[in-house]
């Protein structure tokens, strides 16, 4: 039982609001892997030593100031201040100090073979996938997924402002910077779902900077990503195919790609399979009509400043045939 667990089975009315961060997809008191499972220890560890530090503390400032009252002598007094006071803060922060510090390396031991690049843009994420071996990467956007039970190479980077890549669940966060590659290595174990989120504060949108994280048997992760690699499906119904029309005819393959047509424009998110993702616009809204209907014309009045401009002159008609379009992208 997790020490989440064991204080709401002691205490299940009077801490609701204290434990609410002890569970769900972006909670790093649920460890989904190795690297968060570190964290974990590390955050339970200093807990408990802080916790009884404060209670060796106030008991003995409870003793000396209402049991044992007497007069110390000088040097009594200057022996309780240097071991209380300088010697023992000493060994216990410097014990915790070499410790976490031991458990470090493997939050940037090499990956297994899988390389995802993701670039940090305004405001959502570029995703690259790298088999090896691969001459090309597998384009994506605003959701990343992992194989089980090995370690994937994340490399990062940002196109204009300093971002921060975090999923609690999976591991530490680690910094985007324009111009510059940094690398975090993540080890997840548990499949599921989890959230992540941009951690620096990057401008407007900072806080609309989502994506879902994916974590797969390596055999389901394979078959997601040759499915990944494939072109997009071509539309079925006429509504769809006027959509792909209103899609080209309104420029929208001037900044979103989707492989196997025309449409080759790389400022915006790739869309080849926009349908099996997760959520749409970095882990705002889902992936339903409606939701496709209202981010198309009201960009900027969901997401401040977002470089996508509103299609608010299409009318309701031509807007659910553009989202029925998109829909068909799985």
């Amino acid at each position: 039982m997790s020490i989440c667990r064991r204080i709401r089975a002691l205490h299940p009315v009077a801490l609701p609001l204290l434990l609410g961060g002890c569970d769900g997809p972006q909670s790093a008191l649920r460890p989904g892997g190795q690297d968060a499972a570190q964290l974990y220890l590390l955050f339970v560890v200093m807990l408990v030593g802080a916790v009884v530090l404060w209670l060796a503390l106030n008991g003995l400032f409870f003793y000396f100031t209402r049991v044992n009252q007497q007069q110390f002598s000088l040097r009594h007094g200057n022996r309780i201040i240097i071991g209380a006071g300088v010697i023992l803060p000493t060994v216990v922060v410097g014990s915790l100090l070499a410790w976490g510090l031991s458990i470090m390396p493997s939050q940037r031991a090499p990956g297994d073979g899988l390389v995802i690049r993701v670039t940090g843009e305004e405001w959502w994420w570029r995703v690259e996938y790298w088999p090896p071996g691969a001459d090309a990467p597998i384009v994506s956007a605003n959701e990343i997924r992992f194989p089980a039970g090995s370690r994937t190479e994340l490399r990062l980077t940002a196109r204009t402002y300093i971002h921060s890549l975090w999923i609690p669940s999976l591991g530490g966060k680690m910094d985007m910077i324009p111009g510059r590659e940094t690398v975090l290595t993540l080890h997840p174990d548990l499949e599921g779902f989890y959230r992540g989120q941009c951690a620096e504060f990057c401008g407007a949108s900072h806080a609309m900077m989502a994506f879902e994280s994916v974590v797969m048997a390596p055999d389901d992760f394979d078959a997601w990503l040759a499915h990944e690699a494939a072109p997009a499906s071509r539309p079925q119904t006429p509504m769809q195919v006027r959509g792909q029309d209103i899609f080209r005819d309104e420029g929208c393959g001037a900044c979103h790609a989707i492989r196997g047509t025309e449409f080759t424009g790389s400022v915006g998110p790739d869309l080849t399979h926009l349908a099996s993702r997760h959520s749409l616009a970095a882990g705002i809204m889902e992936v339903e009509r409606d939701d496709l209907m209202r981010w198309i014309a009201h960009t900027r009045d969901i997401k401040p400043q977002v470089a996508m401009p509103p299609y608010d002159w299409l009318d309701a008609e031509e807007l659910a045939a553009l989202a029925a379009y998109l829909e068909s992208l799985e």
